[in-house]
């Protein structure tokens, strides 16, 4: 279809890196969005989503996900679309699709799969165009997914020749949903590229819209292996803090209280026990396990973190239960996000604990000013309450501490438990106002 060209060839091609640089941003979740907003200050970013929903939520300004507000939308000049006939020929693509696991805790890829063919089938009129376009994955995988399984996908939709037609780079995904001060525009970049002079490609693009810098991969294995370590060791980390609150806990002990004291060491690392949710730590570990098993190599600490603090769940349910006398009750659960001050319901395993202390008989009502009602019917078949805290409660959970709850002053916490009701604090941000925290 096209002429064979040499990779020194094909990077003696690449144009500058103008304003006039095009750019498709492949999925506007979290990662996308503020991605593509931020490079659009630089250079002509066209944001393509299948969501029509998220497309047109987008156009007219709103962001559900909180990350760009209203008035950033309206000032940037990114172009979203669900249709990728619309998308121009463009210099770079970046997938920044999620990738999760199955219910089998294995690597997902479909979602990354499925973005690869369609800027497969955009890649020809990019070429046919003069362009020697460089696809760029942001999405979390293990070592060799991009240029093992992705890179076979363009070749075959495209009809090219990766490395001839069209080239490969890696930068890894580092948002934090909600995190105001690491945004994408602070942070270091993590870049890679298939060759040197693709590097330098993907180098410029990224350190023209953040002030942290880059830092140059060896390879684009090197760069997948980074991310998935990244969340593999806050993984572990908070494992220990998690195995140490149940030992404390038979001790009559608050971890709470015993890391207050370690914490005055110098190099004590600031961890704190908790659920592990979300799209990221509570899922990468899994891609870094699966590659090893692949290779014959069995993970042991990963997988024994893993384990650790998928189980959390159903632990912290069970001392709530334990501490109610085994009694089921009328149970409030306040917030049901993974994080707080966030509306993203992805992997929240504060659904885990709600399904087990119904599981042992309770009954449980759910309140979160932050969570889409609709969402969190659709992912855990649960309902929110609007008037949640206008009522009492056996028990009442501070599971997630979003601002709004911390505001509450003590006469307001106080009127949602019934007498001789049960407080918990599961983050220990109550000041001491809970009567049972971890």
């Amino acid at each position: 279809m096209f002429p064979p060209i040499t990779a020194n060839a094909a990077a003696a091609g690449f144009a500058d890196i103008t304003s006039a640089t095009r750019v498709t941003v492949v999925g506007l979740g979290y990662v996308g969005l503020p991605l593509a907003v931020a490079l659009a200050k630089q250079f002509s970013v066209t944001g393509l989503d299948i969501d029509t929903r998220r497309i047109s939520e987008l156009a007219d300004g709103l962001d559900r996900t909180g990350e760009i507000d209203a008035g950033r939308m309206a000032q940037s000049s990114l172009g979203v679309t669900y249709d990728p006939n619309v998308c121009p020929p463009g210099d770079f693509y970046i997938v920044t699709v999620p990738t999760p696991i199955d219910g089998e805790n294995r690597p997902d890829l479909r979602l990354v799969e499925a973005a690869s063919r369609t800027v497969g089938k955009l890649l020809p009129a990019a070429v046919a165009e003069g362009r020697t376009p460089i696809v760029v994955y942001e999405s979390t995988v293990y070592p060799g997914v991009t240029e093992g399984i992705c890179a076979p996908i363009l070749e075959d939709v495209s009809g090219l020749i990766c490395g001839e037609h069209f080239f490969l780079g890696y930068s890894p995904e580092r948002i934090n949903p909600g995190d105001r001060e690491h945004t994408i525009d602070r942070i270091t970049k993590v870049v890679a590229g298939q060759t040197p002079e693709v590097l330098d490609r993907v180098a410029d693009l990224y350190g023209a819209i953040t002030s942290g810098g880059v830092f140059r991969a060896a390879s684009i294995k090197a760069a997948e292996a980074a991310k998935v370590i990244e969340n593999a060791q806050r993984d572990i980390n908070i494992a220990f803090m998690n195995e140490i609150a149940q030992i404390f806990s038979r001790m009559d002990l608050s971890v709470w209280d015993v890391l207050a004291a370690a914490n005055t060491k110098w190099n004590f690392l600031p961890f704190t026990p908790g659920l592990v949710g979300g799209h990221c730590i509570g899922v990468d570990p899994y891609y870094l396990s699966h590659r090893a098993a692949e290779l014959g190599h069995q993970s042991q600490v990963i997988l024994a973190g893993r384990g650790v603090n998928d189980g959390m769940a159903d632990w912290v349910a069970g001392e709530l239960h334990a501490k109610r006398g085994g009694k089921p009750g009328s149970v409030l659960v306040m917030g049901l996000t993974f994080k707080e001050n966030v509306p993203d319901l992805r992997n929240s395993k504060v659904a885990d604990v709600i399904h087990s202390l119904a599981a042992r008989g309770h009954a449980v009502t759910v309140h979160d000013p932050h969570a889409d009602a609709a969402e969190a019917r659709h992912e855990y078949a649960l309902d929110l309450s609007a008037d949640a805290l206008s009522a009492r409660y056996d028990l009442v959970l501070l599971a997630v501490p979003h601002r709004q709850y911390l505001a509450m002053g003590d006469e307001q916490v106080a009127a949602l438990v019934a007498d001789g009701g049960t407080l918990a604090d599961l983050k220990g941000v109550l000041n001491g106002r809970a009567d049972w925290k971890l």
